[in-house]
Order: C-alpha cells, then structure tokens, then sequence
C-alpha cells in the first residue's frame, strides 16, 4: 500500500506546540495513537476532457458513474475541465447544453476550468454556462487583467462521509494561445502550482475564516503529454523537467490527491510529496468518458489524516444499465439531444470522392502505388489534405472583398470526412456523402471569418511562427488556400527558415499588402500566431461553418487533394536558369500523411517559358525525399523559369507550369452488334499522369463518359448508344490543370443488326444516323468573344467578370465543351465551357490602370489555341 500523508491537523499541532516551547517530536508520538481512531473510506471520482460526448456512449459512461457510486455511496464525483467544446455533434448544435445536462444529472459537484470553457469567452463562461450547470467551476489561476484579484471562484469545500474535501482548479497557462485571446482580453493565466499551493495553505493553515479542509484534492487541466502504463514510466515523466514534472514535484505536501486534464493521456501514478519518503495519487483518465478515474481514500475523522489510498482507471462498461435512476434521466437527454442533431444534420451537403482527412502517424504506404492508410488522426505538426480544403473554403466563399490567400490551423480541426457512409445516426449519410452533420463535426467551434491585411513581409512572420515559438513548444502547420505555395529550409535559424512564399504563382512581395482570411481565433493570435496583431483585422461576421459547406455544396464531389502547399529545400533554388546553369536542391516533406495519400515516386524537372517548356531531367523520391541536381542544356533559350513537380502528387515547386502536351490513343473496333455490350479502351500519354474526363464521340454527340485515371480509361458501351449504319467515333481527353487535352484519330465504326432467331423474322426499319457537325478541315473557323464587365472596375472594391463565348466566323455560338485558360498579369484562371460559353471572376486589383487579359481556347480538333485579348480599365474609387 502507498505511503499515507501526514494529518494536517497534527502539523498544527506542532507548530503551535513548538511556539510554546514543547517538544514537537514528544507531542506527535502522543497525538499517534489517536490517529486512526475513526477511520473512513471515501471515493473520489474524476473525468477530463469529456468534450461533449453525446452518442451511443453516454449512457454506457454513466452507468460506469453509477456502478462505482453504488460501491461506495461516500463519492465525490470532480472533473479537471474541458467538459464542453471541440464537441460531437449532438452537443455542439446546441451549445453543449446537453453536456451540462448529462453531467448534472450525473451529480458533478466541482470542475478545474479547462481551456475550451472559455471557447466562447469569459463572459459565456461566467453566463450561460455557469448559468446551466449545478456544479462548481473553479479556475484559482485565473486573474483580472494587471492584478492577482481572483476573477473566478479559486476552490469549493464538500462534505463526504464526515470528512470536508476542499477541491482547487486550476487551467493551463496555454490557454492563452488555445482560445481566441479577444474572449479573454480581461483575464491573465498564472502560474498553475503556484495558484494551488496559495490555496492549499488557506485551507489548511487552521483559519477557519478562510476555509478549511480535512482532504484537499487538486484539479489541474494540465499534465503529462503522454500514456504512462507503468510506475517506471510515471516516475521518469516526474523526473522531467516538464510542467508536469513541476506539477507531480513541486505541489505543496499539503495536497492529498492530484487530478490532470488537457492532454488525453491516461495513467494513474504514485507521485512524491514534497518533503517526505511519502507518496500521493496522480490520475488522467484519457478522454472522452472512456475511463472514470478513481481514488479511494482511507481518512481518519479526529485527525483529518489520510492513512491510505488507492488509485486507479476504471474502463468505461460495456452496456448500459436503464434502471439506474441517474442512468435513465442521462438516456432521456442523450435521446432528445441525438433527436435534433438527427433533425438537424441529416441533410447531404456535398459529395467526395474519397478520404479527406487530417494528417495521421504511425500509419504506412500500402497497396499498389503505395498510399497511406491506418495511425492516428491530428498530427498538428503535419500538413493535411483537410486543412487545405477548409482553407480553400475560407477563400472561395469571402463576399464583397477579395481575399487573396486562407489560413487555417490544426487544432481547429476535430474530425474526418472519410468516403465510406455510415447511416447508424444519419441515414442521409450513405458511401461518398457528406452531411451537415459531418461537415460541422469538423469545426464545431462556430468560429466567424476574420480577413487580415498583412504585408508580405508580415505574412512571412505568421508562417515563420508554425515552428516552436517562445509562448508554445510545439510545431503547428497551418492549412493554406490552393493558391498558395511555401518552401522553407528548418535547418535556417529561427525566423528565417520561410524561404519563398508564391501567391496564383508569383512571389509575395515583402512590401505590398496581402489580405487573409482566416478564423477569428487566429486573427487574434491564437496558437501563438501573434504576427496576426500587425495587420488591420475585420471581422466579416459569416460563420467557418457556412463557408465550408457553400464549398461542398459548389464544388462536389470533392476530392483530396495530394499536392503539398509547403515543401522542405535545401540548397538554393533559383528563380531561373540559363544554359549551362548548375541546379542542385533536396526536397524533402513530400508525401503527405492524410488517408490515401500516394507515395511520391519521381520528381521532374522543366525550364518554363511562358506556354513553352523543356523537360530538364526525372530524379526519383524516396521516403518524401529528392535530390534534384542538373546541368542546364547549353541550347536552352534565353532566361526561363525553374518548375519542380512530384508525381502522382502534382506537388509543384518553384514556377507555375503551362498545361504538358498529350496524346491520346484508343482501341476502338471497326464493327460492333447493336444491341451487343463493347468497350473502347483508351491511353493518355504525357510527361505527367494523366486525369480527368474524357468523352466517346460519334461526330460532335457525346456518347459516352470516362475518367482517365493514370493515363487509362476504358468506355463501356451496352448497345443502344449506336444506331445500325456507320460511325465516326473518337475520344477527346479533356486534360487537367496541368496536362492540355487531346483527342484520339477517328475511327470508322460500322454498327450491324443482330441476327434474327425468332421462327417468323421481321426485317427492322433501317435507321440512318444523324450526322454531327462537320469537324477535321472543312470545320468552320471558331474565334472567342471575350468580353468585361463592369466597367470601369474599382481597385479593392469590384471584382472584374470575364464573359467568354465560342463562335463561328459567321457570328454563331458554338455549343461544345473545352478547356479555357485566363491569365491577368501574373496569374492564371482555368475554367470549362459549358455550352461555348464560361464566366470567369477576377480578384480585385490593388491599383488603378490597365490590365490586360489574354483568353485561350484548346480543342482537340484544333491544330493549335485560340486566342482573344481584352482590356480591363481599373480605376480608384472617387
């Protein structure tokens, strides 16, 4: 059995003793035999960082309340914080209050704060929530702004079984960083063993006045960052110089039992007591309910001493009990919470094609090309294929201004929209779905948009602090919109390991002003991102959540998207390159670790001359990993640019690339049965993996779809999309964002009937088809119509919209689908015409005068691109 504390009442004893000159070493041995002269066994029960976890669970984690209750009715049931926020759904959609709910009927008598009860602010904190629960919250750490005045209550004392518990709370001091700062610009976080040492004395310094307590019991939502299974490991862990090693070492001796929280590890240690060979209990219970941490502690009665304790995690039950009173009432609540997410989040709000996730660890590249698959969610440090995608939402869906770029961090992040469906809650949630439901268990922190205006120079700031700062420890990698992209070299000194930063392709210039959008949280400097304090902040009131499903809503189905936005180079990249330059660079943070991201296997390298490219050389990848060194050719002409892309990741470093020429071919038969099943296989040969759309045609009539998946696609035809007679059938590839399309030769294809079996044959009507629209050289000329609205366009106000139209010579719109490149300046916009017709919408310009835009159109057909050029008059607003 662990070595039981001292009584503090005793340790009064002796010093008023000793003040009257006696022997305290007499009066202890006097006192000994009194104490254990009434002993009690109290339960002390503990839960941290619940999060909202309204589900099928709920129920099974009360009834594992309820059972330890039962053991020993003598229970406290205390929480060390994060009892709501970064919630399920079920909770979240009505601001935790069935959290609270759960955990009043479960009889929770006092909780540390925990960093995301201050999600909303100090003033929801100290409101509506202190409001709803029948428990205490208590933070003795948490001070008005500039004082050492106490702004919340610092401790409670309850009766158990005889003996007074007093319970201090206290929060980490990262809550600073983890909270949006503009909800706790009144409160400053101090040192938390500091703050429960200050309090212990009170409560045990004989001074009734200032509260009293026979056991005290310490709630600290902080501790150990990870599992600790055995006493060896605990004891190293406490050795550390950590916070958590300060916590387990530094907590005053007066202190019996030490509950943590905030960092979902589980273990349940035998800690020092500062001055004595005696030990105390240490307990995290992981998260999420999943176990119930208890103490039992034997307390004499006369002498307030604890004599024994036992610690422990109890594992959440397998089953619930319904005819446990408590049990019962949380089923009531978990039943009506479910109810109205149900109601509320069974609606699809986008379609994916496959996972989209946060990065993972510990998983592994498998299958055929090798794609990551298994670990564990939330690596911070990583960059994912989700946090792009809500940062690509975050720009996309900004109304009135333009926002240039989107940031988003980790941490914000709580969930995964994987492909596979599961219809147990949601029955609208089936295979490649995305509820309401899903989308908002990604960001259930209702944060709104933000949009900063930062220089580049300060923009470098912002990414620069994604490595460890001075107010955070950790490496945090934000998410960032698609048209972003980041090269840095970790091994620089702080602050200056962002080594490029290209925005739509050209490079941030240090002294222009860029104009974010970001979470409100971030805006504030949240996550230690305090270079956001130098820019001039708007709060533009729309929700994260509103903007991520627009974003579903408009481009589904959604696919990940493997390309990194920030790479890892060592040595120097050049800008451009001429012949018989030397190029020597490592590439490294490659291969992303989202679910199904591929294993880059090659590099290529290309001088790039506005449409025109050279391929320079392929150098291959390992592990994410690519040393890419190359002579420039000496028949290269003039200065060109340097473009690096990584495949089957379209991972692109350095300059933008045209679109790569490709080739389709397709094994089309000469003769088919009408009524009979064929198929039309077809390859797309380029300098990079082919994809997209590609399209069967008979003429200029689609008749059928494929995509091209690694340069293959094959078409399945049933019968009946050719009628009896001959055919001209090609294949038209479509081509991506970086590979142009191309088309197939036509092929004759001659469609014969069936033969007759039926014992009176009847000959069928002949069928002449219909023919197409004339293609190949006797085709009429097409010429683009490109025209700008509104006119003139106000610089940081009006957002330019480019009408495009394919036409004949003779002034008639052609209706055909085509690939459609835009470019302004230095940046490009690709978009489809649907019907010969497509609308592009510029960002706002920065500065008044002219801009020219230069339109190209790309078919199959054609020998070469069709282009028009229009101006646009930008001026200042008057």
């Amino acid at each position: 059995m662990p070595s039981p504390s001292a009584s503090r009442h005793a340790v009064r004893a002796i010093s008023s003793a000793t003040a009257l000159g006696v022997s305290a070493a007499g009066l202890v041995v006097a006192a000994a035999p009194s104490a254990y002269a009434a002993p009690v066994t109290i339960q002390l029960l503990n839960i941290n960082d619940f999060h909202g976890r309204i589900d099928a669970n709920t129920t099974k984690f009360a009834t594992t309340v309820e059972n330890l209750r039962a053991a020993n009715p003598r229970t406290l049931l205390l929480s060390a914080g994060d009892n709501i926020g970064a919630s399920l759904f079920a909770s979240s959609i009505q601001q935790d209050a069935p959290t609270i709910d759960v955990l009043n009927a479960l009889g929770l008598r006092g909780s540390a704060v925990g960093n995301h009860e201050l999600d909303k602010g100090a003033d929801d904190l100290t409101g509506r929530v202190d409001d709803r629960a029948d428990f205490d919250y208590l933070g003795a750490n948490v001070y008005d702004k500039g004082t050492t005045n106490p702004a919340l209550p610092e401790y409670a004392t309850y009766q158990v079984g005889g003996v007074t518990v007093g319970v201090i709370g206290v929060v980490t001091q990262e809550t600073t960083e983890a909270v949006s700062p503009a909800g706790i610009a009144s409160l400053d976080f101090g040192d938390p063993v500091d703050a429960v040492n200050r309090v212990a004395g009170r409560l045990s310094d004989g001074d009734a006045t200032n509260g009293e307590a026979d056991v005290i019991v310490a709630e600290y939502h902080e501790g150990a960052d990870t599992n600790l299974a055995t006493q060896a490991a605990c004891d190293t862990a406490i050795a550390a110089d950590t916070v958590f090693g300060d916590i387990a070492t530094d907590t005053a001796a007066s202190v019996d039992v030490i509950f943590t929280g905030h960092t979902h590890s589980t273990y349940a240690c035998d800690g020092p007591v500062p001055g004595s060979a005696r030990t105390r209990p240490i307990v995290q219970t992981g998260s999420y309910g999943a176990n119930i941490g208890r103490v039992e502690l034997t307390v004499d009665t006369t002498t307030g001493a604890v004599t024994a304790y036992a610690k422990s995690n109890v594992a959440r039950v397998a089953s619930e009990n319904l005819s446990l009173p408590r049990v019962a009432q949380v089923k009531s609540i978990v039943d009506a919470a479910i109810a109205r997410s149900v109601e509320v989040g069974n609606v699809a709000v986008g379609t994916q094609t496959g996972d989209i996730t946060t990065a993972f660890t510990g998983g592994s590249y498998t299958g055929p090309g090798g794609t990551y698959t298994g670990g564990t969610r939330d690596d911070r440090a990583s960059e994912s294929t989700l946090g792009n995608l809500v940062a690509e939402s975050m720009r996309a869906g900004v109304t009135g201004r333009t926002a240039d770029l989107a940031v988003v961090n980790p941490g914000g992040l709580r969930a995964e929209l994987p492909v596979a469906g599961n219809t147990s809650t949601y029955s609208a949630n089936t295979d490649g779905v995305i509820t309401l439901a899903e989308a908002a268990a990604v960001l259930p922190f209702a944060n709104t948009i933000s949009l900063v205006d930062l220089t580049g120079a300060q923009l470098d700031a912002v990414l620069e602090q994604q490595w460890p700062t001075a107010n955070r420890t950790t490496t945090l990698r934000l998410g960032l919109s698609d048209n972003v992209r980041v090269t840095a070299d970790p091994s620089r000194p702080a602050g200056d390991r962002v080594t490029s930063i290209r925005i739509d392709g050209a490079p941030v210039d240090p002294t222009a002003t860029y104009t974010v959008s970001t979470l409100n949280f971030l805006a504030a400097g949240g996550d230690g991102f305090s270079a956001f304090a130098g820019g001039r902040s708007t709060d533009i009131g729309l929700l994260d959540l509103d903007l991520f499903t627009d974003q579903l809503k408009t481009s589904s189905p959604v696919s990940p998207d493997f390309a990194r936005h920030q790479v890892d180079v060592s040595g120097t990249l050049p800008e451009t390159v001429v012949a018989g330059d030397r190029v020597d660079v490592s590439l490294s943070r490659l291969d992303l670790t989202s679910q199904g991201s591929p294993a880059n296997a090659s590099v290529l390298a290309f001088a790039v001359d506005g449409d025109g490219y050279r391929q320079l050389g392929t150098f291959p990848v390992s592990l994410g990993k690519a040393d890419v060194s190359l002579t420039v050719p000496a028949d290269l002409a003039g200065e060109q640019q340097l473009a690096l892309v990584a495949e089957p990741s379209r991972t692109l470093v350095g300059a933008d690339l045209p679109q790569l020429t490709s080739t389709t071919t397709a094994a089309i038969p000469t003769q088919v049965t009408f009524g009979s099943a064929s198929t039309v296989s077809v390859t797309v040969d380029a300098p990079l993996a082919p994809r997209g759309p590609a399209r069967l045609l008979d003429g200029n009539a689609v008749v059928g779809h494929a995509d091209v998946i690694d340069g293959s696609a094959t078409f399945s035809l049933t019968g009946g999309e050719l009628a009896v007679g001959t055919h001209q059938l090609r294949v038209a590839y479509d081509g991506d964002d970086l590979v142009a399309p191309s088309a197939s030769a036509v092929t004759p294809v001659r469609v014969v009937e069936a033969p007759v079996t039926a014992p009176t044959p009847t000959v069928p009507t002949p069928t002449t088809p219909t023919p197409g629209p004339v293609v190949g050289p006797e085709a009429p000329q097409l010429s683009l119509r490109v025209r700008v609205k509104p006119r003139p366009v106000l610089t940081k106000q009006t957002r330019a919209r480019v009408r495009i139209t394919l036409r004949t010579a003779d002034g008639r719109r052609v209706d055909t689908d085509g690939r459609v490149r835009v470019r302004v300046g230095g940046r490009t916009y690709r978009t489809t015409l649907r019907d010969g017709r497509a609308v592009v919408r510029l960002r706002a310009f920065n500065r008044p005068g002219k801009r020219w835009v230069r339109v190209s159109y790309r078919d199959a057909d054609l020998p070469k691109r069709i282009t028009e050029t229009a101006v646009i008059r930008v001026r200042a607003p008057r």
